[in-house]
């Protein structure tokens, strides 16, 4: 897929968005990109109690949803990889409830580009088959659910 963007992407609020700030606009691995800049909103958000984080969360998400649908709508193409808002709000279901260590947060990013690369089941089938900002969303908070699990019981043991 061409990472060509259309004119005035970083211009418009919502794909600016969508684009994680500019994160996604990365000439290689931009989704690694993206979710190396959601960690400064993980490290404001987790000043926040746990219930608050996933309010906001939850808010990251749905609007996600609307952002991510509205970007590859207005752009004709349905998960253009610069779109990274997906990795930011997988970024941050994989740090739900993490310690506010360096440590946990780079095993937490790369639990979430390994769950987000290799796309196990059913990770792979969501990406392909399911469209529209849900579509484009959806496969990134499994991959970060999964990553969540590994890294609360690597916590827990170690």
């Amino acid at each position: 897929m061409s990472n060509i963007l259309p004119e005035g992407s970083l211009r418009h609020p919502i794909h600016f968005l969508a684009l994680g700030f500019g994160s996604g606009t990365a000439p290689f691995a931009p989704g690694t990109f993206g979710t190396l800049a959601a960690i400064p909103l993980f490290l404001v958000l987790g000043q926040f109690a746990l219930q608050t984080y996933l309010i906001i969360l939850l808010v990251i998400t749905l609007a996600g949803i609307w952002i991510c649908g509205k970007t590859a709508h207005d752009w004709g193409i349905h998960d253009h990889s610069a779109i990274v808002w997906d990795e930011f709000a997988g970024f941050l279901v994989t740090m739900i409830a993490a310690p506010m260590e360096w440590k946990w947060i780079v095993v937490g990013f790369l639990l979430f580009r390994l769950f987000d690369i290799w796309k196990p089941y059913p990770i792979k089938m969501l990406d392909t088959e399911v469209s529209g900002g849900f579509g484009i969303m959806v496969d990134d908070l499994v991959a970060g659910l999964y990553a969540l699990i590994i890294l609360q019981l690597l916590i827990r043991y170690f």
